[in-house]
């Protein structure tokens, strides 16, 4: 057995040490969460008050690919769809940090995609990995599963305090790529080993970790062993190569031109104000890349779809909890920009979330204020585990059941370091894209407001401005500006989720 099996069988142990004390991560000390996990464990499967949870994470997904992923939408009729969940950065690593950890980035660390203040090295050197969803739910009695895309800066065979093909801890299965962006010439760390693929049609990447997530659901299942399945795509980022059947699909798709297509904002900050009218080449680039986002997609829908079918062959399929979001949007040629992301429009960090599976409301819909600081607290009390108060979010749980607590949050937070200038950043904006300077963001269900390191301000009221065309922010009361400050310095300076539930109670 290699050092990173080793280890894992050790991770497994201390995991179950951890939940006798009440210490795992990602849950507090409350013994009854315990006991739930020895009973579940005893019976040898999950029940649903400890439901498999499998999540599917895609990458720079904007809400309006929806339209186009038929199982996407057969989840949306089956399950509870959340209409303002809100990403902490429109960015990958930041995004994906909260998702694991339950944290702002100002209390991950991860601010950007590359060192010093992003990346995975900072992920990892900041100590989030020993308190995430992965490590909450293997103590909890949980196999668990990670493939596909990590974090940025992570290679498969890269050696992390002297473990060469380094698995960080919480996962018994581990199949991630490093560079996975073309689909295709990767190398993948499977369990501690590196294998390579080639360009090949077997080779896709998509298809090859949906094979694998079948297989560990079928492993799983016949064990009778409670899991969680991480399953986090490359697409459709860019290039957003699609599978070989997709090849040639949808060339004739109309680009959507929402209205606030090639227009920008009326007193539109700074960083934005000097923004052309797009010329026919640019709309043709834009039409282009939409095409290839729409082709990128089918493969993950259907990976949903055999996920799915997989769970029911089984017959684990009424026991699981399924969850499909993104990591942040993506703007199409709205505000004048060339596609791209990390600005705090909508676009960017209004993402979806659907969510089906045993007690979860089918068919609904709720406008109640979500981030992705939840996903950790959400996946820990699903497990049958108690959330850290260390973590920032709050579990969904009672929204899935169709129940909204009247001490709800009504306040996101999204944090940005920005202008992003990094050669080494798959991200680094391209020419026309957007590269907005640092900012700070709260978005309720109601109004977004973003304060810039550099003085500039907006204040969108999307009630009365859905699009986010007109800037108000000169136009209101002083005292309505030293509450925004106010409520933002609050948030900011936030941690654990009793501090931060309170700073984002006011709205």
């Amino acid at each position: 057995m290699n050092i990173a099996g080793i280890r894992r069988k050790v991770l497994v142990w201390l995991g179950v040490v951890a939940l006798a004390a009440g210490l795992v991560a990602c849950r507090g000390g409350d013994s009854r969460a315990g006991e739930a996990g020895e009973s579940a464990s005893a019976h040898g499967s999950a029940s649903p008050q400890r439901p498999n949870i499998v999540w599917v994470l895609t990458d720079d997904l904007s809400s309006d690919l929806v339209n186009y992923m038929p199982h996407v939408k057969d989840m949306q009729k089956n399950g509870l769809s959340f209409s303002n969940y809100t990403v902490t950065d429109s960015l990958c690593c930041p995004s994906r940090s909260s998702i694991f950890t339950g944290k702002f980035p100002h209390n991950t660390g991860v601010f950007t995609n590359v060192a010093p203040d992003g990346g995975f090295q900072t992920f990892h050197d900041k100590g989030n990995e020993s308190h995430t969803f992965a490590t909450a739910l293997q103590g909890q009695g949980y196999r668990t599963a990670m493939m596909g895309k990590y974090l940025n800066g992570y290679q498969p065979d890269m050696t992390v305090n002297g473990e060469k093909n380094y698995v960080p801890p919480g996962w018994d299965e581990w199949a991630v790529a490093g560079n996975g962006y073309k689909e295709y010439d990767y190398t993948l760390n499977q369990n501690g080993s590196t294998v390579d693929h080639g360009h090949e049609p077997k080779d896709y990447l998509t298809d090859v970790v949906s094979g694998k997530g079948q297989e560990f659901i079928e492993k799983s299942a016949r064990d009778k062993k409670p899991f969680m399945l991480d399953i986090s795509t490359f697409a459709p980022h860019g290039p957003a190569t699609p599978a070989p059947q997709d090849e040639g699909t949808f060339k004739d798709l109309e680009l959507p031109r929402p209205p606030a297509f090639d227009k920008t904002p009326e007193d539109a900050p700074q960083w934005l104000q000097s923004k052309k009218s797009f010329t026919p080449q640019q709309v043709k680039k834009i039409t282009q890349t939409y095409r290839k986002r729409v082709r990128a997609v089918q493969a993950v829908d259907r990976m949903i779809g055999d996920l799915q079918e997989k769970l029911k062959k089984e017959g684990v399929y009424d026991d699981t909890v399924f969850a499909f979001a993104s990591d942040n949007g993506f703007h199409m040629g709205q505000y004048r920009l060339m596609p791209g992301k990390q600005t705090a429009f909508d676009t960017d960090v209004n993402v979806p979330l659907v969510v089906t599976g045993p007690g979860v409301e089918r068919g609904a819909s709720t406008d109640a204020v979500a981030s992705n600081i939840d996903i950790c607290p959400t996946f820990t009390e699903l497990g049958g585990g108690e959330p850290d108060p260390r973590t920032d979010g709050r579990s969904l749980v009672p929204l899935l059941k169709g129940e909204t607590p009247k001490d709800w949050p009504r306040t996101a937070l999204v944090e940005h370091h920005g202008p992003n200038t990094s050669p080494d950043d798959p991200d680094k904006p391209r020419k026309g894209s957007g590269n907005p300077p640092s900012y700070e963001a709260l978005r309720t269900g109601r109004y977004t407001y973003v304060e810039y390191r550099n003085g500039s301000h907006e204040y969108y009221d999307r009630a009365k401005d859905p699009d986010m065309l007109h800037n108000t922010y000169a136009r209101l009361p002083s005292d309505a500006k030293a509450q925004l400050t106010s409520r933002l310095k609050k948030l900011q300076d936030c941690k654990g989720s009793k501090e931060c539930g309170a700073a984002a109670a006011s709205g």
